[in-house]
């Protein structure tokens, strides 16, 4: 028995990945919606400046660049964490086998 759960402990991540690569889309795609609520809160425009339009300054594209990357950051480790708590719950096991998580 014991060396059935170690067994299907170590086959755990590698069955969360394509659980994994979902939460992480939907990741993306959350933080893009949020990032342009936001920042149309913020400039009231509703199209953030990307890196090539030649008619911002630096100053727009950095800040929009920052608040871009802070809400992907949040909204990703909130949808892995909530992602892997949830697999914890339901299998008994973490689905990342070391220390350190995805990098």
């Amino acid at each position: 028995m014991a060396k059935k759960s170690k067994k299907a402990k170590k086959k755990l991540p590698m069955a969360y990945k394509p659980i994994g690569f979902a939460l992480g889309w939907t990741s993306g795609t959350l933080a893009g919606m949020a990032f342009q609520k936001t920042w149309k809160v913020i400039r009231h425009e509703d199209d953030a400046p990307d890196a090539l339009d030649r008619d911002r300054r630096w100053g727009e594209i950095l800040l929009a660049a920052a608040i871009q990357g802070a809400i992907f950051a949040v909204v990703r480790s909130a949808v892995d964490r909530a992602g892997a708590k949830v697999i914890e719950r339901s299998t008994g096991t973490w689905p990342v086998p070391e220390k350190g998580g995805r990098d």
